[in-house]
């Protein structure tokens, strides 16, 4: 099974592909989609730059963050109206979605949701068997949410 975890940005969109067989989680690809700062440019990108990921890879679900705080009042809308963007592209291409507070996330990787990004990160780096630090943050919350996602669905 192929699952894709999404973290929502304006201009940059962390994105993460594992694998799973049985118990064994893997790391297929993990990056960040690089958005113009335009909106409506902005929008068009991130629909066709994760249409082109879902075609590469294929995925059997996908999990996104859900907003549900934001310290930065002036970039709520913009973030959540790219957040629908991405859903949208999700259901187009018929992905079940799950979504994520980063409470969930932590507190599923680190069994702590209070836990700090190091923490996240070490642990995400650790079930993956991955060997390098996931570089950037953005990257690792995706792969976080990815590995949610997929333990989600052994429930």
């Amino acid at each position: 099974m192929v699952t894709l975890g999404i973290d929502p940005g304006t201009t940059r969109i962390g994105y993460g592909v594992i694998s799973q067989d049985r118990n064994r989680l893997a790391c297929v690809d993990y990056g960040v989609l690089k958005i113009s700062s335009d909106k409506l440019t902005g929008l068009k990108e991130a629909e066709q730059e994760l249409g082109k990921l879902i075609k590469k890879y294929q995925p059997d679900c996908a999990g996104i963050e859900k907003l549900f705080f934001f310290k930065n009042q002036k970039t709520i809308m913009s973030v959540s109206e790219m957040r629908g963007v991405l859903l949208f592209t999700l259901a187009k291409h018929n992905l079940p979605i799950q979504e994520f507070t980063p409470l969930q996330v932590k507190q599923n990787i680190s069994a702590y949701g209070r836990a700090e990004k190091k923490q996240v990160q070490r642990m995400v780096q650790l079930l993956l068997g991955l060997k390098e630090p996931i570089k950037p943050d953005d990257a690792t919350d995706a792969l976080a949410i990815a590995i949610c996602c997929a333990s989600n669905r052994l429930l």
